[in-house]
């Protein structure tokens, strides 16, 4: 089949893993028989070519058509949105992983200094100041919005925390998902000083959507098996044995507990034992897996064992909530 769709993966690093791992578990495993290779396919997604990319640059190639959907951050696709303008269109902006936040972060020793308020003096006491970062855009407005100037940013490409102590800049903006890189390197981010949060994303070309059924096809399916992966992976399913008196019975006893609503409520099935009059059902729940240990123990309370424990791949329901918004911002496709 030809390959006539294509999107953009990051390239490498903890975003590239990650990406791949997510997709992986999603059931949209990407086939990449070369490490060295910067093309793939998604056997789930026959059509479909990979292309892998620096993040920084998929923003970009979505908006001109290069590529007609990506995988990148968030912050990557804020900090291209005046260079990428309507031709761009987030189609998921929260996928999960690849969690962090763009900080504006100040050496140690500026005791004086932990908010923007006193960033902002300290930039009128200095004349000036000296902000390394590579995202000029989200910086610009959030220090203008702040009140800090005069300022100057210094574009600075691989390790930023390293310019305070080399005296190309004052302080920095950048990534951080922890914090701890910027606490090795003499640096505190500042209480209220988080430009952006973000996370990883998906994004289409607007034109192509708009144009050519198969793009719009296969956005689609990505967004409903995303949905349904998303949903899934925070829950379980529960599968246990219960005595009584009829399943009626059985279901008004799960339905009184509180960690054990279901998606929609208990499925109760009979269980043909050997002894015919024993009363036995099958009780079949979903709930939440951070709630998993509590809903064992309403189970016992009422009488339930054999508890089985089942992780979820997908949870399909309604037509996604992301594929009604992607219509919508189509025009009704």
């Amino acid at each position: 089949m030809p390959t006539d769709i294509r999107i953009a993966l990051p390239s490498k690093g903890a975003l590239g893993d990650a990406t791949l791992d997510f997709l992986e578990e999603a059931g949209l495993g990407v086939n990449k028989t070369n490490p060295r290779q910067y093309t793939a396919t998604i056997p789930a997604l026959p059509g479909v070519q990979v292309l892998f990319q620096r993040p920084a640059d998929i923003p970009l190639s979505v908006a001109r058509g290069d590529v007609d959907l990506g995988v990148t951050g968030y912050d990557r696709v804020a900090e291209a949105h005046p260079k990428t303008g309507a031709a761009l269109l987030v189609l998921h902006e929260a996928l999960g992983y690849g969690y962090c936040g763009l900080v504006l972060a100040v050496p140690v020793e500026w005791t004086d200094v932990s908010a923007m308020a006193a960033l902002a003096e300290k930039a009128r006491e200095r004349g000036g100041l000296r902000v390394a970062t590579k995202y000029h855009h989200l910086v610009s407005e959030f220090l203008a919005r702040h009140g800090v100037g005069p300022f100057e940013l210094v574009y600075a490409d691989g390790a930023l925390e390293i310019t305070p102590l080399m005296g190309s800049a004052d302080l920095i903006a950048d990534i951080s998902a922890t914090g701890t890189t910027l606490r090795e390197n003499g640096l505190k981010p500042l209480t209220d000083g988080t430009v952006l949060h973000a996370q990883a994303c998906l994004i289409g070309n607007r034109p192509a959507l708009q144009a050519r059924g198969r793009v719009l096809d296969v956005a689609r399916r990505l967004l409903e098996y995303i949905e349904a992966h998303l949903a899934a992976r925070e829950r379980v399913l529960l599968i246990a044995n219960m005595r009584g008196e009829s399943a009626d019975r059985v279901a008004e006893r799960v339905r009184n507990q509180t960690e054990l609503g279901g998606l929609t409520g208990p499925t109760i099935a009979r269980v043909y034992a050997r002894d015919p009059d024993a009363g036995w059902f099958s009780v079949t729940v979903v709930v939440f897996r951070e709630r998993l240990y509590e809903a064992i123990g309403q189970l016992r309370a009422i009488g339930g064992s054999g508890v089985v424990v089942t992780p979820l791949t997908y949870i399909f329901d309604e037509y996604p909530e992301r594929c009604r918004a992607l219509d919508a911002a189509l025009g009704g496709n």
